[in-house]
């Protein structure tokens, strides 16, 4: 929860910035290619996540993979790095693509499920979460096949959780407490 809070600090600093340079649409471009790298590489994962890699060689791996990015977008990479938070570099770019949808008047729909979404269903889900929020609404759909059946939804800081592994959560919980 720390780390939510702390990455939605940095990603309203960087949204300030980007706004005050207008600059938003460019640096949610190097966000969305931050998150899509990230997610697509477990050794770069690893590399983040990792106290053995020293932070230069980080902010090195860093600048090369992410070359020609917007200043503000290396700035902040620079940032994380200097203080020691770049495991949460896919989280901030998260948040900032968030808060500039909701900027810009629209919302992201984070749905997890453990298949791909199919169009009919994605269809689906845009009426009814834009029918909550009021607002534009476009689905980013995250496949983790550890939450075996059901789905997550996630719409800025609400969270809904009708996941099988979380209601086999809760009651595992049930049943320990009643003993």
């Amino acid at each position: 929860m720390k780390d939510t809070r702390a990455a939605i600090r940095y990603a309203k600093a960087i949204l300030d910035i980007a706004v005050d340079n207008k600059a938003t649409l460019a640096v949610e471009n190097d966000m969305r290619a931050v998150v899509t790298t990230i997610s697509d590489s477990k050794e770069l994962k690893d590399m983040l996540a990792s106290p053995i890699v020293k932070s230069e060689d980080k902010k090195k791996a860093l600048n090369s993979i992410f070359k020609g990015v917007h200043a503000i977008s290396e700035g902040m990479i620079k940032l994380l790095v200097d203080n020691k938070r770049i495991g949460m570099l896919n989280e901030v770019a998260l948040k900032y693509i968030i808060l500039n949808e909701q900027l810009k008047g629209q919302d992201v729909a984070v749905v997890t499920t453990a298949v791909p979404l199919t169009k009919a269903l994605e269809k689906k889900v845009l009426v009814q979460v834009a029918q909550l929020t009021g607002n534009e609404v476009t689905v980013e759909n995250k496949i983790d096949e550890s939450i075996i059946g059901g789905f997550i939804l996630r719409v800025g800081d609400l969270q809904f959780d009708a996941s099988v592994a979380n209601k086999l959560s809760n009651l595992k919980r049930e049943f320990t407490n009643s003993l």
